[in-house]
């Protein structure tokens, strides 16, 4: 655990205990959890109605995404397939009400569609014959749509050869089979398949994250990550996912950073954050205030560049200097549902959207280090969220301090001990022609690290990694550590969209 420091004199008393929270959604309650206020997360953009900031419950100016991704609404086709006669003798048999589970489905899907803000483009009735679907799927191909999602109430005739044909079509694919439509001589076939995800069961939870699935990764494409580094303005993307990069000198964020006033707004927050923590040693209430100005600082840039995301050369670019480096900046930001990623890691800011997106919870990005006495990983860096059981949750309890490099406050976020986490990480390739991969890794938090008499970064999460995992080779670099078990969710992501999985 963290030492018990001293109560620092004339700065700040010991903050109320916040607590732990309550224990996580379950599985399938947090499947289906796409009506909290930030699900759809980027719709709301700069133009959307103004957001208590977190945890004040005052009318502050919210932060929010103001790009692409912000203004763009998925488009998804829909169609149910089946044979136009009654279902008689063949599966999945007479006894089975078809036209029953069709309403059931299109209300589901609808709903589901609804509160994910996608634009579903579903036809009035099913495809009945292979030439009925051949032409919506020639539709489909000329109008490309973010995704197919297709539902089969039949295991016969055009059913199948349909949802393969979906998938030959190159437009990412969901495939609805309810018990009964499906048998593994059908869905074998598509089983190692990319651009497809296929949901066999009863429960349309599964596949309504199939539907998520769609829609993150169409706002993925669409978000415009602000990248503040180096000294030339430029434009570009991340091949294969689509992500743009705008480019900002890291000199504009000194320069906002020197004619920002520390005002009303910036005071509230940084008390905001000397009442919430468990503990206040080392950083002083002037080293919060500063951080919570580069808070500031960020949220006008994101604003005036237009962008969904942000990164930033944070060392490189203010290592020498005395203004405050973004750690409190982009904790909160994370907190608030915005991608915001340390040391300009593009593979790190493609990881924090993707998370953010799917799972609507913050990720923590970290340096690993091995801890081969216990068998463990540790997590170790300066910038962590709070809000690691979901952005709608009740923070995690946390103490201020200076990081290791004895300035700036930061949050050291207290992780839960027992907690399952999941473990991900982007990491681009460098030529088109090869696939993006994503390491993949589940474990269990064992310990916060005390930092000091440790070394290193003051959140260090001690974890222990699931298998047989070597933690002095695990792969990969600025990996997250995030709340859940979710694996299986992130392999059939890689799988939909192509990417290749490390499993660790």
């Amino acid at each position: 655990m963290f030492p018990d420091p001293p109560k620092v004199s004339g700065r700040c008393e010991a903050g109320k205990t916040t607590g732990r929270t309550s224990a996580p959604l379950s599985r399938r309650g947090f499947l289906c959890l796409t009506g909290s206020a930030l699900s759809g997360w980027g719709l709301l953009g700069c133009s959307g109605a103004r957001l208590s900031m977190l945890g004040t419950g005052r009318d502050e100016v919210p932060i929010r995404p103001c790009g692409p991704a912000s203004r763009y609404t998925p488009t998804v086709k829909a169609a149910f397939v089946r044979r136009k006669e009654d279902y008689g003798i063949l599966w999945p048999g007479a006894i089975y009400d078809g036209e029953k589970a069709r309403r059931q489905y299109t209300a589901a899907l609808r709903q589901a569609a609804e509160k994910l803000r996608v634009r579903l483009e579903l036809e009035p009735e099913p495809l009945y014959s292979a030439e009925e679907a051949d032409r919506w799927l020639a539709e489909a191909k000329a109008s490309r749509p973010d995704g197919l999602f297709v539902v089969l109430l039949d295991r016969q005739r055009h059913a199948w050869p349909t949802a393969g044909k979906a998938v030959e079509s190159r437009i990412p694919t969901v495939v609805f089979a309810p018990v009964g439509t499906a048998f593994t001589t059908n869905t074998a076939r598509h089983a190692d398949q990319t651009g497809v995800f296929i949901a066999s069961t009863d429960d349309f939870a599964h596949a309504a994250f199939g539907l998520r699935m769609l829609a993150v990764g169409a706002r993925l494409r669409e978000t415009r990550c602000i990248v503040l580094k180096g000294q030339n303005r430029r434009d570009s993307a991340i091949h294969g996912l689509g992500m743009k990069l705008r480019y900002v000198p890291a000199r504009d964020f000194l320069d906002e950073y020197n004619r920002t006033p520390t005002d009303e707004r910036i005071r509230r927050i940084a008390a905001e954050y000397l009442r919430g923590a468990e503990r206040v040693f080392g950083a002083t209430e002037q080293d919060v205030l500063n951080g919570v100005k580069s808070y500031e600082v960020a949220r006008r840039i994101l604003e005036r560049e237009e962008g969904d995301a942000i990164t930033m050369d944070c060392l490189g670019a203010l290592g020498g200097t005395k203004v405050s480096l973004p750690c409190i900046s982009w904790s909160r930001m994370l907190d608030a549902g915005i991608p915001a990623a340390c040391e300009a890691d593009l593979g790190a800011a493609v990881t924090h959207a993707l998370i953010l997106y799917l799972f609507e919870r913050p990720g923590f990005q970290q340096d690993p280090v091995p801890e081969t006495g216990r068998g463990c990983l540790i997590g170790a860096h300066c910038s962590c969220p709070t809000r690691l059981n979901g952005l709608d949750r009740p923070r995690e309890p946390y103490y201020l301090s200076h990081h290791h490099g004895m300035r700036d406050a930061v949050p050291r976020t207290i992780w839960r001990k027992g907690q399952r986490i999941t473990i991900a990480d982007v990491l681009l390739s460098e030529k088109p022609e090869e696939p993006h991969q994503m390491v993949i890794g589940t474990g269990t938090v064992v310990d916060n690290v005390s930092v000091p008499p440790s070394g290193g970064c003051v959140v260090s999460v001690l974890v222990r990694p699931d298998g047989q995992t070597n933690v002095l080779s695990y792969p990969g670099f600025h990996q997250l550590f995030f709340y859940g078990d979710y694996r299986n969710e992130l392999l059939a992501y890689c799988k939909l969209y192509g990417i290749r999985p490390v499993v660790a």
